[in-house]
């Protein structure tokens, strides 16, 4: 079914979880579900990996490494990465990680097609992964009361999904782009009550969800979603204060202003484009706190 169709049908719904599992499951394809229903009842293959992470780039080589080194420490056993027409590095940063096998590299051009992509990791992963997170570049999944991703996820094996939300880390005034990682470089963020932080990504166990909603929630087959509190969720997350004490994303939204610049002009790989640039900027340049 088309885009336009599923949201006049789901439009209809007046609870929004509901609306938003609708408006996924008919994008999704009924016939198309029900058959996933059966297949995933009979399946019982083991996983190769417990967690891996799924995530379309454009441009962004520069970043990879950090990015890709962060979360092996935290956990992350595989990297289904897809490459929205990158011209820069970003193969040759790669090069390394698909020869070990930790990055698993498909090139997907066109545009819009981060949802897209999202569909295709399912399908062609859904029994290969545990849990899988769909997360950007810009990114970093932070355990703080564990010392790995897979500790924290031990706790919800009966979810189909889990919703972390973000901790937006401003530019700390920098306005061109330095040397150092962007960890190292980016320590001032928003206040955690911010409404920016509510905002979540998802980390879905792929055997009970048909598909991603859009970049933050996933469909679910049944069941709900858990919150970092491991509570199941029954408001949509922008109705939600965010929690980030026991796990969270870092989110390095605008990096320096030089960055984010070159981040606007290349494009993104879902297809979106902020018009207005300096009211991005303003909006996500958050720096109330500084961390040591």
């Amino acid at each position: 079914m088309n885009k336009t169709l599923a949201e006049i049908i789901a439009g209809v719904i007046p609870h929004k979880m509901e609306r938003n599992r609708w408006r996924g499951i008919l994008r999704y394809g009924l016939f198309k579900a029900m058959r996933l229903m059966r297949q995933m009842k009979r399946d019982h293959t083991t996983p190769r990996y417990y967690l891996a992470v799924c995530a379309i780039a454009k441009n962004e080589g520069p970043y990879f490494k950090e990015w890709i080194d962060w979360h092996l420490s935290k956990g992350v056993e595989k990297f289904y990465i897809y490459d929205n027409e990158s011209t820069d590095c970003t193969k040759e940063v790669l090069a390394p990680y698909i020869e070990s096998g930790i990055v698993d590299y498909t090139f997907f051009p066109g545009h819009r097609r981060q949802l897209a992509a999202y569909d295709d990791c399912l399908d062609r992963h859904r029994t290969d992964a545990r849990w899988i997170a769909f997360i950007d570049l810009d990114e970093f999944i932070v355990p703080v009361q564990d010392r790995t991703i897979p500790e924290f996820l031990n706790r919800f094996e009966d979810f189909p999904a889990v919703e972390i939300n973000w901790l937006i880390y401003g530019s700390g005034g920098a306005e061109k782009k330095l040397p150092g990682t962007m960890m190292e470089r980016f320590k001032c963020h928003s206040k955690p009550e911010h409404p920016l932080n509510r905002h979540v990504k998802s980390i879905v166990n792929p055997r009970r969800v048909f598909t991603m909603t859009g970049c933050h929630e996933a469909t679910r087959i049944s069941g709900y979603a858990a919150d970092s509190h491991g509570a199941p969720i029954k408001k949509n997350f922008r109705d939600r204060e965010p929690q980030q004490d026991v796990i969270r994303i870092n989110h390095y939204a605008v990096r320096s202003y030089e960055e984010f610049l070159e981040k606007q002009a290349r494009g993104r790989a879902s297809g979106t484009q902020k018009t207005v640039k300096s009211e991005y900027f303003d909006k996500y340049d958050l720096n109330d706190i500084r961390e040591d």
